[in-house]
């Protein structure tokens, strides 16, 4: 579109607000929260969806009036913003695709190295002043299954292969280096490490429960860095007291933040943090830079990156 027209930008806002001083003087910039957003979508051209947590854009949607031509949300996922109304609209949305891959991969290696070793073991019997010799798991050699093969489960998947796991990649369809939905109950029965990277759909909703946990091996170890609805949970905390499966990890949930009277702060062999995998320092600025650049791209009438299929939820892999 031509500059020469002015832009209405809102911004959905959460604390630190985005900097976006590059666009002073090129668009009017509006701001919002859950309170005024149904009121104010209507004069926006482009939605930055800053507060990513929030549910607010599901909701105001299907009020009367224009809405915004494109939304931009500063998150990997985008399931708490596509409603039916916004799926079967004209509006482009993207998301933020290239910032949390690698951080996450880093992040799930960490939690491998970690659970393989002991380390929370270790930390604790230092509480408790204990010398207490144990012999700890061989990390290369081992099996990871990771379900996801979008970019966060491909740069995970490349992580742990360069720590000498043999990984199997999974994703919705079958392709070269990526297995299919179909072949996952044979990979879990074998897998030491699973990993959920995937994207929250009606398909994936729900996909890790009872007949999962059971179907892998007693000395496996689940985790969660994809959404908490991909989870029963229910049934991860009684495989985890049933020792169906050895360990787990969650580092997202179903309610956020986790109520302090959740049982899953107290299941043996589960590490819980606060969905934090891909948040390293300066990730914010990266955000807002990232926005930022796809603003000029769409405001010069270049075709966008990261541009979500809205039926199937997520951006298609092109390999």
């Amino acid at each position: 579109m031509s500059e020469e027209t002015e832009v209405t930008l809102l911004v959905l806002d959460a604390d630190p607000p985005p900097r976006l001083g590059r666009l002073t003087g090129r668009a009017r910039i509006l701001h919002g929260d859950e309170s005024t957003l149904a009121r104010q979508l209507p004069l926006a051209d482009v939605l930055l969806v800053w507060d990513f947590t929030s549910d607010a854009v599901r909701r105001a949607w299907p009020g009367g009036g224009p809405r915004p031509r494109w939304v931009h949300t500063a998150s990997a996922g985008v399931d708490h913003l596509l409603c039916p109304e916004l799926v079967a609209s004209d509006t482009v949305v993207t998301n933020a695709r290239g910032i949390f891959d690698l951080p996450i991969a880093e992040y799930v290696s960490g939690l491998v190295i970690a659970m393989a070793k002991d380390l929370p073991g270790t930390l604790e019997l230092q509480r408790q002043r204990r010398w207490r010799h144990r012999e700890t798991q061989r990390v290369a050699g081992s099996r990871a299954v990771v379900v996801g093969s979008g970019p966060i489960g491909r740069e995970t998947a490349r992580l742990l292969r360069a720590l000498g796991v043999v990984t199997a990649l999974v994703g919705r369809t079958a392709r070269p280096g990526v297995h299919g939905a179909q072949d996952l109950p044979p990979l879990l029965s074998r897998a030491d490490w699973v990993v959920c990277a995937a994207p929250l759909t009606d398909a994936t909703r729900g996909m890790f429960d009872a007949a999962a946990f059971g179907a892998m091996p007693p000395s496996a170890r689940f985790i969660n860095v994809g959404r908490g609805p991909l989870v029963v949970e229910d049934d991860l905390v009684d495989a985890l007291r049933k020792r169906w499966i050895a360990g787990a990890a969650l580092d997202v949930f179903g309610t956020e933040p986790l109520p302090p009277q959740s049982p899953l702060w107290d299941v043996p062999g589960l590490l819980v943090s606060p969905h934090m995998s891909g948040d390293t320092v300066g990730w914010r600025d990266e955000l807002g830079a990232q926005f930022v650049e796809l603003y000029e791209r769409w405001a010069s009438g270049e075709p966008l990156p990261n541009v979500v299929d809205k039926k199937r939820g997520y951006v298609p892999s092109h390999d």
